[in-house]
């Protein structure tokens, strides 16, 4: 029986797996995808585009119908063995109380994604607690995601280690921290999805659980403004931890920045933050599993997770 407390972990991905390519969200095209089939065609997956993966529907993958169907398409299908989301943009929320969600209790499978992926993550927790794998889509940009990125990638797909990411430097949000350790379930990804779920069934209960936001392309008063809300809702009452990810190109031109947003709008909840993950739309793109339990240790700047498939 699934609980509130139980994480499905579905199988672990192995070479002659089928994995189906969808698009839940925005629009993307074959040249974009070309580079995230080599790659999972050279782990020895068998990478099949859905029949909706490249339709266009405004600044939606297709109609609301299409993206829903090409979804409970994988999950009904036994040869299709994990769900690698094409990229994020805008429009898992329009579709999620679409889902089968009896098929994916069934047959639980892998599911990859981030950015407005988050939203897709959260429906799948709600109605079959089903861990997921927050990294790249298969619209993939060497230039962006390298070979540290796939290599974390590959792993938190194809093996059932724990994953470790460590905070850098180099990273913006490095200086967000309060000391101390945290575990529990780790839930979350894009900060404006998370908000964005505010008042409905798919935002998970936070209590006791490490909490991990990113962003891109957001002002420092709308992440405040985000912050703000989750707040004055009470989703953050009972938290146990924070893990800060990359807030990229969030705030050029302001007297405030988006760290001085994070440190002051986290930096009272009495609970430990680490920033500086590689985790999110930035440069070095790291994989983590969400769904899972996870260690967060502000003071050595470490947040272990364990792993999403069994």
């Amino acid at each position: 029986m699934i609980t509130e407390d139980t994480a499905v972990r579905p199988p672990v991905l192995r070479p002659g797996d089928t994995v189906l390519l969808v698009s839940p969200s925005g629009p993307t095209s074959p040249e974009r995808v070309a580079r995230g089939m080599e790659l999972l065609t050279g782990w020895g997956l068998r990478p099949v585009p859905a029949p909706n993966a490249y339709a266009r529907h405004g600044y939606l993958a297709g109609t609301d119908e299409l993206r829903a169907a090409d979804l409970n398409a994988a999950f009904a299908d036994p040869q299709v063995r994990g769900v690698i989301c094409t990229r994020g943009g805008y429009g898992a929320q329009r579709m999620v109380e679409a889902i089968d969600m009896a098929a994916v209790r069934r047959d639980p499978k892998v599911v990859a994604g981030f950015s407005d992926i988050t939203a897709l993550q959260f429906a799948l927790w709600r109605g079959a607690r089903l861990a997921g794998v927050h990294g790249p889509g298969a619209a993939w940009r060497d230039e962006r995601t390298p070979l540290r990125s796939a290599e974390s990638l590959h792993r938190a797909l194809m093996t059932t280690e724990p994953v470790t990411v460590a905070a850098v430097a180099e990273e913006e949000t490095f200086g967000v921290r309060v000391p101390g350790r945290a575990t529990g379930t780790l839930f979350g990804g894009n900060l404006c999805m998370i908000a964005a779920s505010i008042g409905t069934p798919d935002l998970p209960d936070l209590t006791g659980a490490v909490l991990l936001i990113e962003d891109v392309q957001e002002p420092p008063y709308k992440v405040d403004r985000m912050l703000t809300h989750l707040r004055r809702a009470g989703a953050l009452d009972g938290l146990a931890g924070v893990a800060v990810g990359q807030f990229t190109d969030c705030g050029d031109g302001w007297d405030t920045t988006v760290v001085d947003v994070l440190t002051e709008r986290l930096g009272d909840l009495g609970v430990p933050v680490l920033g500086g993950l590689p985790i999110g739309h930035g440069p070095n793109q790291l994989t983590v599993p969400v769904g899972t339990s996870a260690t967060l240790d502000a003071d050595a700047g470490t947040l272990v997770v364990q792993p999403a498939v069994a």
